[in-house]
């Protein structure tokens, strides 16, 4: 069959088309006096130069609507408000809850917000707040009282995203609290208060100086440690996650770390059929957070709320 396509340098016999019909659009005619090019969607010199030359507000801020009513309702240590000027009427029920809390308000340009915002959705209002209240170990394991109870331990997971997405997943399922490192390890910030959708308020997170330690005060508590490690034998549906876990999650380059390998009572691993390597640590912890879930959730207090 004879290909009828014609290739790109072909010419065309329409008469609107080719060379002169481009040089008319280049041309665009003017009407009125006024020029109908388009205009570029690219900010202008003068533009980019005055949002460069904008520095974003000292301090550590949550941004978004949602997380700001959150952090209200929550009682946050809240320092003040910074709300873009020409805010719309979305924001009036959210204004009126600040200044019943007695929190100082300031109108500011909302290039000021973008400048400090770390997704670029902080839909007109930033709070400034105060140093996170990390939450001491023992905290956690009160938290979680005599039965079944999930904590999820983090060993050194970096990425300010991957931290909030698993802290969101933890707090959905009911654990008692997750477990960091206080050094080169993500913890609460900016990005982590938008990416865990405000969960970071209500779940305690506890910083320690060590990861191996900290394991063996939760095996003191009567937590089974269980490493998630693709290089596991077993795969989740198999692994003992009934009752008490501890659920280690390796940093997103190295895995788990050898000191703390040798404290996990038993490893596992998610089932696989893809030919993709495998999911990211916060994709893994989700998973294996439901997985806890789905075994207990006939003893767990309350049982589920939403299904």
């Amino acid at each position: 069959m004879a290909d009828n396509r014609r290739r790109g340098g072909s010419r065309s016999s329409n008469p609107n088309k080719g060379g002169a019909g481009r040089d008319q659009r280049a041309r665009a005619p003017k009407r009125d006096g006024r020029d109908q090019r388009p205009r570029d969607p690219r900010p202008r010199p003068q533009e980019r130069d005055r949002r460069e030359r904008v520095q974003a507000p000292k301090g550590e801020f949550i941004e978004g609507r949602r997380a700001a009513a959150e952090a209200l309702r929550t009682g946050s240590p809240v320092k003040r408000a910074l709300v873009a000027e020409g805010s719309d009427a979305a924001l009036a029920h959210l204004l009126d809850d600040l200044k019943k809390a007695g929190i100082p308000v300031k109108r500011v340009p909302r290039v000021q917000l973008d400048a400090l915002s770390s997704h670029g959705a902080h839909q007109g209002i930033a709070l400034e707040v105060g140093d996170f209240p990390y939450a001491d170990l023992a905290d956690v394991i009160e938290r979680a009282g005599k039965g079944p109870a999930l904590v999820v331990v983090l060993d050194h997971v970096t990425d300010d995203g991957n931290f909030g997405a698993i802290v969101r997943s933890a707090e959905v399922v009911g654990a008692a609290g997750v477990v960091i490192a206080n050094k080169r390890a993500a913890g609460v910030t900016v990005g982590s208060y938008k990416t865990s959708a405000g969960a970071v308020m209500h779940l305690p997170i506890a910083q320690v100086p060590n990861i191996a330690r900290a394991l063996d005060e939760l095996k003191q508590a009567g937590f089974w440690v269980g490493g998630a490690s693709e290089h596991a034998d077993d795969v989740c549906w198999g692994s003992p996650f009934e009752g008490r876990i501890a659920l280690v999650m390796g940093s997103e380059g190295d895995g788990i770390s050898r000191l703390v390998l040798e404290k996990c009572d038993f490893l596992t691993k998610l089932p696989q059929r893809g030919a993709t390597e495998s999911l990211n640590v916060a994709q893994a912890a989700t998973a294996l957070c439901f997985e806890w879930m789905r075994r207990n959730y006939g003893e767990l207090k309350g049982g589920i709320v939403h299904e």
